[in-house]
């Protein structure tokens, strides 16, 4: 299977993608990967500063070529962006991948991140801006979805067995 990914993850800044991706790729005893880290990694800075140097636009296009390039070498567990489902040529990207939509209420995001200003789309009045960020997302995530897994109130073994479920994937 090299070069296509057994499962890719999307959903919402702090929903657990990363942590949940990890425990994932664990259980199916392949790699895991996240786009973000990738960027970060190329760039050799923060996300966070990359927004604030260059802007969304040319974040975008970066994070538009990593997950293109991402889908095409891993073939274990990967993590995007919450923002990477905006680009119309990666939701074509993930028309017959196995994808999981990890969702969460405003309420579980406040609790997981604090809805902090390390996260540059919600550096003013987060509550609001996560909402609103959250109905233009929604439906893009939903689209994309083989599954969607609800993390509201569960750990991150709960979550991951339960996208595991959903797919019908078996441990390694």
């Amino acid at each position: 299977m090299s070069g296509v990914p057994v499962v890719v993850l999307v959903g919402p800044m702090g929903v657990g993608k990363s942590t949940v991706g990890g425990l994932m790729a664990e259980r199916l005893g392949v790699g895991y990967r996240d786009t973000d880290d990738d960027i970060v990694a190329e760039q050799g800075r923060t996300i966070s500063e990359i927004f604030v140097d260059d802007g969304e636009a040319a974040f975008r296009a970066m994070e538009k070529q990593a997950v293109r390039r991402a889908l095409e070498e891993h073939d274990g567990v990967l993590a995007l962006g919450g923002g990477a489902v905006l680009d119309a040529g990666t939701r074509a990207l993930l028309a017959g991948q196995r994808v999981v939509y990890l969702s969460m209420d405003v309420e579980e995001a406040v609790k997981r991140t604090g809805l902090n200003a390390a996260r540059p789309l919600l550096a003013v009045n987060p509550r609001k801006q996560w909402r609103e960020l959250m109905e233009a997302r929604r439906p893009l995530y939903e689209e994309v979805a083989t599954v969607v897994v609800a993390t509201d109130g569960r750990t991150p073994e709960e979550v991951t067995e339960a996208a595991l479920d959903a797919l019908e994937l078996k441990d390694a």
